[in-house]
């Protein structure tokens, strides 16, 4: 089952479920008015919006033209966003291209940090950022979850069983602004503007196989300025399974409805263990600009390649194994705000 808010003038949006090939949807207001309706009775409601799903499929007569542009992110806005870095590969990236070593203590005990919740960008929404291309602008091309209500405690095994949706995310980050921040011994606020999410959100069902253990077992493409940036597969090298980030994130306090857990920027290694070259050179490449700038300066000394400048452009998309977008495109451009 594929869901979406579509635009409807209130802050929220206007649930929808989705066909398969994206093509058409159906308003389920009937049933739930928002996505967050819905998780908040997600046992009651989740199989009359199956139904609505079945009947989509069922019908090709059925349904209006589902238009990616017009969707806010699944959850425009949530009560809590939880970013994990599952993906520990990038993590040693950083702390290796500036000569410090990596605890051991990170391969055992995820790194998360809690974002800004409140004010989520559309998947097709400009990133509009204040006048100064030296924040350092970066897309970070991630895989999130929404639970349903998950208590404290719970261990990794049935934190599984709390993940009712699955998204795209662009986590836009300043990486300017991020050592001054982390310096400070609070985290990060200012370096984490707004992110986005793919414009679908789908069950773990709608993936079968490729959707195992927690982990979703396939290339997340992403292209920038109409160039393939990366394809590293989400399912390889990811250190932390979902359901060992929820139980991390809800150890010591139970997670509502409607919580957003992030994966981190997705990365791989090649078979040598070696970092993921560039797509040109037969690699995976990388899912954020900063991980390419990590490899050029631990192998020559500095980086060469930019992060975003006005004008950019950054898609985020993953597809089945028939070429089918299965959440829909997040496509977004840098803008100088106005």
């Amino acid at each position: 089952m594929k869901l979406a808010s579509l635009k409807n003038n209130t802050r929220d949006g206007a649930l929808h479920v989705v066909s398969k090939d994206l093509s058409r949807c159906l308003s389920a207001e009937g049933i739930a008015a928002t996505l967050q309706q819905a998780l908040d009775d997600w046992d009651n409601v989740s199989h009359k919006l199956q139904k609505l799903s079945d009947e989509l499929e069922a019908d090709p007569s059925v349904g209006i033209t589902f238009e990616q542009s017009n969707c806010r992110s699944p959850l425009p806005r949530a009560f809590q966003w939880a970013d994990g870095s599952a993906y520990v590969n990038h993590v040693e990236l950083v702390r290796k291209a500036r000569g410090a070593e990596m605890p051991e203590s990170f391969w055992t005990d995820p790194l998360m940090y809690q974002g800004g919740s409140d004010s989520f960008l559309d998947p097709y929404e400009n990133i509009v950022m204040p006048q100064d291309e030296g924040f350092g602008i970066d897309m970070e091309g991630e895989i999130a979850v929404i639970t349903d209500d998950v208590p404290m405690g719970v261990c990794a095994t049935e934190a599984l069983s709390h993940i009712k949706l699955i998204m795209l995310v662009n986590d836009v980050s300043l990486r300017g602004l991020i050592p001054g921040e982390l310096a400070k011994g609070f985290g990060f606020f200012q370096s984490k503007p707004s992110s986005a999410f793919s414009p679908c959100a789908i069950t773990p069902e709608e993936l079968g196989e490729n959707w195992k253990e927690g982990k979703l077992h396939l290339p997340l493409l992403v292209t920038y300025n109409s160039m393939p940036f990366g394809k590293a597969n989400a399912g390889v090298d990811m250190t932390f399974s979902f359901g060992q980030l929820i139980a991390h994130a809800a150890r010591t306090r139970p997670l509502e409805a409607g919580t957003i857990i992030g994966s981190g920027t997705v990365s791989n290694k090649l078979g040598d263990g070696s970092p993921g070259k560039p797509i040109t050179e037969g690699g995976v490449g990388y899912s954020c600009i900063a991980e390419i700038r990590m490899i050029e300066t631990i192998n020559y000394g500095e980086a060469s390649t930019p992060f975003m400048k006005f004008g950019d452009t950054v898609a985020i998309d993953m597809q089945d194994e028939d070429g089918t977008s299965l959440f829909g495109r997040i496509d977004q451009t840098v803008q100088k705000a106005g």
